[in-house]
């Protein structure tokens, strides 16, 4: 039955929400396809939900092309699965976390690991079982601090999630290629350009992790590129390690007074006065810069840390926030932050300008055995025999000719600085291009984390209780649409791809009299007996602007116009994408809306 405008659910907007950022969010609102109804959760419309269960639909079918069996979990979860692997805790303050009348603890469920894993266990007991996939489409909550973006960055959003269960790492391979091999279908499909990149897998844990991001200059994620075809999301790049240089021969460092030098550009200044250089000036690639961090752990404890960088790099916290979680031994998501000044006078030894890597007024030791005991990282850059220019950890002092290796340790190498363009590819694939995309999908080699944990086993070949493998593979639903809408509109509004649009034609009425109506009904009629989804604009007392306006708004991609031309016997087809217009004779409109429409 044609969705009417007379009676649809549905009020457009002129004018974009305040607190819509970007296109998408801006759009949809204006559109009538979702509200708001609080930071990061929102409302989906009649118009909304058809473009979301086609998207859903091509994720469904792709999913079952693939063995894929669907199944259906509650939001709302106890605690005790979540406890058992660990995830209650790790999870920190992105959890939303509930009591019952009881003072039972639950959850709102952000992934649901522990219970496709519970669920397995409760039915399967043999390798003769495995392997097999399922899967769901649900909605999944995390507090997110700082939701943005409309459907983009929520607090409440539709995800398809599956897991594969086999009895091995061969199995696992299958599976993970064949979910891999779906996600490129099915994003295909939905008419968006999507680059796997390598990942890191993060809290969910495991070992292969890749994302698909959709490349948009609005997109939170930057990754990296190569020609020669290497992908990696940036907290997932590693850097080429140069070789080690012998320092037999090198001269002993010198402690040099620097005052007014508490920045790299005002020490790389008073270097060039103090300790000029023959051949060349010094540069601030030449100075070892000590960013001192706090680390945030799930459990809300706050520690600090102090990372060494080349001083002509800046550090990217969100890489070394996806790395030292596993430097540190910490399970579940850290936080990373600029440390306070606070953070830094609960460490006095912390001269503020003046880090170095030694600490201390003895000036003959400068060794890995921090007088602070606080942890100390450095970028891969610094190997054994490079020397530096670094703070004395004395205010106005700086260390000239430190060398790594021989002067100082440090208690574990991490990638934390900015991935630049033109950097070298890991795998000598060419220079690095950066760009910026949105994750749609994440797909991992779990493994046996929550296998083990929850005690998922079966009986091998050989009558041996053998420990579950599983893979875990995720898609945005919402976010999906978000980014169809973000990709596909113009400055009048959406251009839904036809496979997801609300419906296939827009019909209007721009003129008055019983004939053009009986006309229109007529077509729409015609349309929706052969299969035709019809958006029907039958309102009686809209003028034809508000009328062409909201048609280009909801973006339809084929719009019938019932006006002035029917007096000459012709329709205007119009195609929303393209803006070509045609007059097609009224008695053959609607075949050639039917095969604009099956292409």
């Amino acid at each position: 039955m044609a969705l009417r405008l007379s009676t649809l659910f549905l009020r457009t907007l002129r004018d974009n929400p305040a607190d819509a950022e970007v296109a998408s969010h801006q759009l949809l609102m204006r559109a009538g396809f979702i509200r708001r109804a609080a930071p990061g959760i929102y409302t989906w419309l009649p118009m909304g939900l058809k473009v979301l269960a086609k998207v859903e639909g091509i994720v469904r079918e792709e999913m079952n092309a693939i063995g894929g069996q669907e199944v259906s979990f509650p939001s709302l979860l106890p605690r005790e699965p979540y406890e058992q692997t660990g995830r209650w805790e790790e999870y920190g303050e992105g959890l939303f976390r509930l009591k019952d009348r009881k003072d039972a603890d639950y959850l709102l469920a952000p992934t649901h690991e522990e219970m496709f894993t519970l669920l397995v266990k409760d039915l399967y007991n043999s390798y003769k079982d495995l392997p097999v996939y399922l899967y769901q489409i649900q909605q999944k909550y995390r507090d997110e601090a700082r939701p943005r973006a409309g459907l983009l960055r929520g607090r409440e959003f539709i995800m398809k999630d599956s897991y594969s269960f086999t009895i091995d790492e061969e199995g696992l391979e299958e599976a993970y290629q064949k979910h891999r091999a779906a996600y490129l279908k099915i994003f295909a499909r939905l008419g968006l350009e999507v680059v796997p990149v390598a990942a890191t897998a993060g809290a969910m844990g495991g070992s292969t992790s890749e994302e698909f991001l959709h490349p948009t200059p609005i997109g939170e994620d930057t990754f990296v590129r190569s020609d020669g075809g290497y992908a990696a999301n940036v907290e997932a790049v590693t850097t080429v390690v140069p070789e080690e240089i012998p320092y037999d021969d090198a001269p002993p460092f010198q402690v040099r007074h620097t005052p007014d030098s508490p920045t790299i550009a005002t020490l790389v200044e008073s270097a060039n006065e103090l300790v000029p250089l023959e051949d060349r000036a010094w540069t601030a690639g030449d100075t070892l810069k000590n960013v001192v961090l706090a680390i945030v752990h799930p459990t809300g404890e706050r520690e600090v840390a102090v990372v060494g960088v080349p001083g002509d790099r800046s550090v990217d916290i969100k890489r070394v926030q996806a790395n030292i979680g596993a430097l540190m031994e910490i399970s579940g998501e850290v936080a990373v932050e600029q440390a306070t000044d606070e953070d830094l006078r609960s460490h006095p030894l912390l001269v503020k300008g003046y880090v170095g890597p030694g600490l201390g007024l003895d000036h003959q030791v400068l060794g890995s055995e921090a007088a602070t005991g606080l942890t100390y990282f450095v970028d891969p850059r610094v190997v054994s025999g490079t020397t530096w220019i670094t703070g004395a950890n004395v205010r106005g002092q700086h260390v000239f000719g430190l060398v790594a290796g021989r002067d100082f340790g440090w208690d574990g190498t991490i990638e934390a600085v900015e991935v630049r363009e033109g950097d070298a590819s890991p795998d000598g694939s060419g220079p690095l291009q950066t760009a910026r995309g949105i994750e749609l999908g994440h797909i991992f080699q779990l493994g046996r984390k929550y296998a083990e944990s929850l005690h998922l086993r079966v009986l091998d070949a050989n009558g041996k209780q053998a420990t579950v493998t599983m893979g875990s593979y995720g898609i945005g639903v919402t976010r999906a649409v978000a980014a169809i809408a973000e990709h596909y509109h113009d400055d009048k509004g959406l251009v839904w791809p036809r496979n997801v649009a609300p419906a296939d034609v827009h019909v209007m009425v721009t003129g008055k009299g019983e004939e053009l109506i009986n006309a229109a009904e007529k077509l729409v009629g015609d349309l929706e007996g052969r299969g035709i989804e019809v958006l029907f604009d039958d309102r009686p007392k809209v003028s034809a602007g508000v009328k062409f306006g909201d048609a280009e708004l909801i973006g339809v991609p084929t719009v019938v116009v019932v006006g002035r031309g029917y007096a000459e016997g012709v329709l205007e087809v119009k195609d929303r994408a393209s803006g070509e217009r045609e007059n097609v004779p009224v008695g053959e409109a609607a075949d050639y809306v039917v095969a604009a429409v099956r292409g």
